[in-house]
Formats: C-alpha cells, structure tokens, sequence
C-alpha cells in the first residue's frame, strides 16, 4: 500500500456575522476572517485568486477585501445578483426613496403601500383596534390560517393568538382571485406553450394567495416606476427578500432552519411581506461593502475588486488560462439544495423575466439531486479548474453543513479529477470542514485497499484523541485514508458505485471489529460515537506504556496554560493560539473552549481572564490546605493517612479504605490513571468551579462516563 503521511494543517477560526444577510438560509453558514488569513501564505495581495463555484458572496468580497483581484463564475442568477448587491450596493437613501416610491404609487384611489398593508390586517383579540399582524399560521392543506402573531401598539399584547373569523375571511377573499395572479406568475417564467412551465407551476404552488398577490402586484408596478438604475436596484433586492420570506418552507415552530428539499411542512408561517421589505433594508445594508466589480473581461485594479463571469468554469476556461496567471483558488463547495435552485429560477423570473430563466432552466426540471450527481457534478467542475490553473496550485475549499456523505462526494470527486488531498481539518458537524488541495491533475494509479487498513486509520485517529469521536470524525480519518492512495474510485467505476463502495467499507471496518466501542442507540455506524473498547495508551519516556490524556484534558491544560501566560484574551486569540496545538481532526469545539474557560475564567469587556483563586500559586495553596484537612477528617476517624503521589490514602489495618484523589482541575481521566486499583472507594476531591467542567466531559465521553460510574466526586467546600 502507497503510504504518505498527511501534513494536518490546523483549522483556521473566524467570527460569525453579527447579520447573517438576505437569503441567509440558502447561503452558506461561513465564519469571517478565513479567506482572509489563509491567502497571505499561499498568493501574494495583488494576485489573481479564483472562485470556480460562486456559492457564497461572502467569500469572494472577503478576498476582495485582502486586497486580492477575485475571479467568480457564477451560474445562478440570484447568487450573482447578491453577489453584485454585495459588492456595489446602492445607498440608503437609495433604498429609502425606492420603497417610498413603492408606497406612494396608486392602486386605483388608494396608495399602493396602504393597500398592500391592509392584507395583514387583524383585530387585537384584546383592545380590539386592528392592527398588522407580524405573521399569520397554517396548517398544511388548510384553506384558512388557524393563527396570527401580533404586537399592539396600542395596548402592547402580543404573542400568537387564534385566528379571527375576519383574518379567515380576508384569507378567503384573495384566495378567490388566485387564478389570475397565479397565470402572471407563471408567464414571467414559462411561455403556455414552453415544455418547463409544468415544473414552474409545481414550484408556484409554495406560495399562498397572499404572498402571491403580493409578490405579482409588486413585481409589475415595479416594471412600471419611473426609477433611476440604483433606486430599481435596491427596490428589486427588498422584492427578491420578500420572494424567500413569501414561500411555504418557513417551518412553525422552526425545525428546518435550512431547508433542502421543496416541502411544505405541516406547520408554517406566512409572514407579512411588507414588513419583510422593511426590514430587507437593514439585510442589505449591513452585509454589503463597496469593492470594485467589473464584468468579465473587463480589468480591476492590483488593489483588489471582484471579476464577474456569468455562466460556468467550461465555458472560459482556455480564455482564463492564456489571460490570467491565477495563483490560488478558493470556494465553497455547493452541495445540493433542490429547494434554493427551484426558487432562484422561479424568483430570477419574476424579477428579470423569462430570458434570465432560461440558462438555469435545469433547476427547474430536476427534482432530485443524491450524492452521486453532486460527486459527479464536483469531478466535472474539478476537471475544468486543472485546465485553467498551472500545476501545483493550491486550493483551498470549504465545505458547510458537513454530513459523511457530502465529506465523501468532495473527496471522491476531487480524488478522480486529479487533485491531491493536502490537508483535512474538521471541528465539529456542525461548522464548515476545511480541505487544502493541490491541483496537480496527476492522478495516481488507483489502488484498492482492505479493509484492515481503512480500520488501522481510524484506530490511529481514536488513539491519537484519547476518547470517542463522532461517526463524521472517524469517517473523515477513513477517506483521507482512502484519498492519499487514490482508493476513492476505480477509474471504471461510476461514481454511485464508488460511494457506495467507501460506505460498505467504512462499515465493514467499524461493525466488524471488537476492538472499537459503538455509544449510540442506534444500530446505523452514522449514529452516536465511537471509540475504543480499551483506553488508549503511548509510550512513556522509561520504557513502559501511559495512557493517553484525552482531548478535552489536552485542550483543558492548553487553555489555562495560555490564560496564565496571557490575561485578558479575546476569545479568537485563544483559538489562533489552540488550534495549531490540536490541527486537522482534533480541533476541539467551541463549546469545549467555552467549557474550560467558563470554568476557570471571567469574563470582562469582551476579554476573558484567570479568577483569582485559579492563579497557579492560590491553586497550590488550597491543594495543600484540603490534604491537610482530608489527613485531619481521616484522623479523627480512626484511620491512618499516608500520601502517595497526588493521592491520600485513608487506610484501617493495612487495608486500603478509601483513596482521596485531589484536583485542582477537571483531569478526571488522568486522576483515574493514578488511582491505587486496589482502592475501595475512590473520592475526586474538585473545586467546586471545576463540576460542570466534570459534568461536560463525563456527558461527551461515554467511556470516561462509564469509569466514574462508581467514584464518588466531592467538591472542596463539603470538606471545609
């Protein structure tokens, strides 16, 4: 077997933005300040970095932002519209008189912003003065809603209340003249004799009469105002807000928070859209900043800016090759979301009409997308990019919303394109996995590997941890095993075969050995955690074995270590300082950082710092201040008291009664290691601020939980 010895890089931290932006429930959930610290190593500011996917506006403006000149190809006509709102957004006032327009425009005698208002209209079940309600509530397959949600501004009720027969009635009402707003939808998508127009009318039906005469009414007076370019911009980015918030896909209560599949839940919310175009102001305003952007081919400057090329990487790529000397790619890889492709072609169609449709029709006719189309769709992406770039190009990708799944589609994909897996680096499922490529496109000769070695590397992962992982975790240590010997796929092999290949082996290798330990109540491997069925254990420095501290006490110690060499730390500072500590598939959590440090540490003005009595020299003084009670307590009662290591030991005629091990942290796994086995009783004697530090480990690690199932845990104050 072909070995190589990955280089894990660590994972790069970011912040969360404080405003997730429009369409945040389709667009990839990133962290700011990634692209940003990782280009400096690997392309010089001024040079030419390419975005072959175009999926998260975010990203390209962050690199836009470094001062880097950003190639997009972007085939999805929404995705490059909020891209270019991004980039080049119109001034508030702009947004202000445009929705002013909107408002003052007639409908008939009255104005058009009352009258759209006027369709949320509900009675305050208290004060009984009607009022806008913030949303009204259905039932899947129900004619009317059964609920609204208000707040008076009168008399300041507010919360869900039932629906009142006026709220069923004016449901009703528009419900009655649905047919004719539901045509004007259609033919701004699909001609009546156009062949797509069927899969146009599946996608209309989420949304209600409501939105839908909403939308439509908005959309033609749109067409109509006589706006400047910048005020017809912004107008069409508060529409394209209320299009997301009009649909069916808003679950009540919140379950789906990003929905992938077109699906009417059984409960959801119907919002009021003029209030959405209200606060779409803010979504937009708060998300955007002003770089240069250009059409392809025109030129930006060494500055930075973004160059925007609307169509895919194959229709180009020669033309880039000869013209740009691209020395980095970066992208969030797209993975499939049936629910935001039906959506951006049925919106693009209101907005812009039935020719900006027509490039993106696929999405309209295709209904189901698996793993196999996506590694499929990724290979031929990842084969058009090595024609573009020189070799050995990195590339640097990031992989939202991880699922083992999706992990080996990428990987798959990008394995039988030619591109080599440099580095792997996985946090938690429930943050974007950072991969590192080299575009070299040449492919090793695929090899086959058994199911001994695949299970060899998972072992080394869980070893190398020190307690159980996630199924994602140890499924990713599998497939870089796979990828650094080009083992994800025979070069005959369709790539529905060669998932399903990797997932049988991955099974194979879990289910079928005794030496690794399933904590789930499940009998799916993708369930719970896993670990080893005995604690792991390394050589020491005299010759002999030592188990091996698990991760959560690694990162305990890293943590205090550098708070007491560095008070007043913000928390990103104690990532960048940890996460090159524990690179690739150990990154420790958040919540795990936040565990210690909630543990040891205050909080103040944003910075966290040692308390007081967690000092290392306070800390040696009350160890030595509760042995000394632990010796006193034992006394009185009768036994003899002996140290031994960190241990006390009370004994009764040579018989070890009980062992007291005392703590100034939460090293339960280690303190367990130093117990005597021959104790009767064993008692973690902790500072009372290290229990929940305890509690979280012991609720992560179902092993350690199982150890201490019989210790008795007493905190420092019961002894005093």
């Amino acid at each position: 077997m072909y070995t190589y010895v990955m280089d894990f890089q660590p994972y790069i931290p970011g912040m969360r933005p404080v405003e997730p932006g429009p369409l945040a429930r389709f667009t990839p959930p990133l962290e700011e300040g990634v692209i940003s610290a990782w280009l400096p190593a690997h392309a010089s500011p001024g040079s030419w970095v390419l975005d072959p996917f175009g999926f998260s506006p975010r990203l390209a403006l962050e690199a836009a932002r470094a001062g880097y000149r950003v190639l997009v190809t972007v085939n999805n006509p929404i995705t490059r519209f909020m891209l270019e709102m991004s980039a080049d957004p119109p001034s508030e006032t702009d947004f202000n008189a445009a929705l002013a327009d909107l408002a003052a425009s007639k409908k008939g005698e009255e104005r058009l912003g009352a009258h759209l208002q006027s369709l949320y209209l509900t009675p305050c079940e208290k004060c009984g003065n009607e009022i806008y309600a913030d949303s009204f509530l259905w039932r899947k397959g129900e004619e009317a809603p059964y609920a609204r949600i208000y707040t008076c501004p009168l008399c300041e009720d507010s919360g869900e209340r039932e629906a009142n027969p006026l709220d069923i009635e004016r449901a009703r009402k528009i419900a009655s003249t649905d047919n004719l707003h539901r045509a004007r939808a259609f033919e701004r998508v699909a001609a009546l004799e156009d062949e797509d127009r069927v899969y146009a009318e599946e996608a209309i039906e989420h949304y209600l009469p409501r939105p839908l005469y909403f939308l439509t009414t908005v959309i033609n007076r749109l067409d109509s105002l006589n706006l400047t370019p910048e005020r017809r911009r912004a107008l069409t980015a508060l529409i394209l807000v209320a299009c997301d918030a009009g649909n069916t896909l808003w679950d009540h209560p919140t379950q789906r928070r990003r929905p992938k599949q077109l699906n009417i839940p059984n409960q959801f919310r119907e919002y009021n859209l003029w209030t959405q175009l209200e606060r779409g102001l803010s979504r937009w305003l708060e998300t955007s900043s002003s770089v240069v952007m250009e059409p392809w081919p025109n030129q930006i400057p060494e500055s930075g800016g973004i160059c925007l090329f609307e169509g895919r990487l194959k229709d180009f790529a020669e033309e880039v090759k000869r013209e740009i000397p691209i020395k980095a790619v970066i992208g969030s890889l797209p993975r499939p979301n049936q629910a935001f492709w039906t959506l951006s072609a049925l919106w693009a169609g209101w907005l812009w009409g039935q020719e900006a449709v027509e490039p993106y029709k696929p999405a309209l006719r295709r209904r189901r997308y698996d793993w196999a189309w996506n590694a499929t769709a990724l290979n031929a992406a990842f084969s058009y990019l090595l024609d573009v770039v020189t070799t050995n190009t990195p590339f640097f990708a990031l992989l939202s919303e991880p699922e083992p799944s999706s992990l080996t589609s990428a990987l798959t994909a990008a394995s039988a394109a030619g591109m080599e897996l440099a580095s792997l680096a996985l946090r938690t499922e429930h943050d974007p996995i950072q991969i590192s490529w080299i575009c070299n496109g040449d492919a090793k000769q695929p090899h086959t590997v058994s199911v001994g070695e695949v299970r060899k590397s998972i072992r080394a992962h869980l070893v190398e941890r020190g307690e159980p992982a996630s199924y994602l975790h140890v499924h990713a240590a599998g497939l870089i095993a796979l990828a650094k010997v080009n083992a994800l796929k025979q070069k005959e092999q369709e790539f529905d075969e060669a998932l399903r290949g990797t997932q049988s082996l991955m099974q194979a290798a879990l289910e079928e050995d005794p030496h690794f330990a399933h904590y789930s109540t499940g009998e799916s491997v993708d369930t719970g955690l896993w670990g080893l069925s005995t604690p792991a254990h390394i050589p020491s420095t005299n010759g002999n074995s030592a188990l091996r501290d698990s991760l959560s006490d690694r990162v305990e110690i890293a943590v205090v270590t550098f708070l007491q060499k560095n008070p007043n730390s913000i928390f990103l500072e104690i990532e960048q300082d940890l996460y090159p500590r524990f690179p690739g598939l150990l990154t420790p959590s958040q919540g795990m950082i936040y565990a210690v440090l909630s543990s040891y540490a205050n909080r103040e003005n944003g910075a966290w710092k040692l308390r007081a009595e967690d000092i290392a020299s306070a800390r040696h003084r009350e160890l030595s201040q509760i042995t000394r009670l632990i010796e006193t307590i034992g006394a009185r009662l009768g036994y003899s008291t002996r140290k031994q290591g960190r241990n006390c030991l009370w004994e009764q005629n040579g018989e070890l009664e009980r062992t007291f091990n005392i703590l100034a942290s939460a090293l339960v796994g280690r303190a367990l290691a130093e117990t005597p086995e021959a104790s009767a009783q064993t008692v973690l004697v902790i500072p009372g601020g290290r229990a929940a530090l305890v509690v979280y480990k012991l609720q992560r690690d179902p092993a350690l939980a199982a150890r201490t199932k019989s210790i008795q845990v007493v905190k420092y104050r019961l002894l005093r």
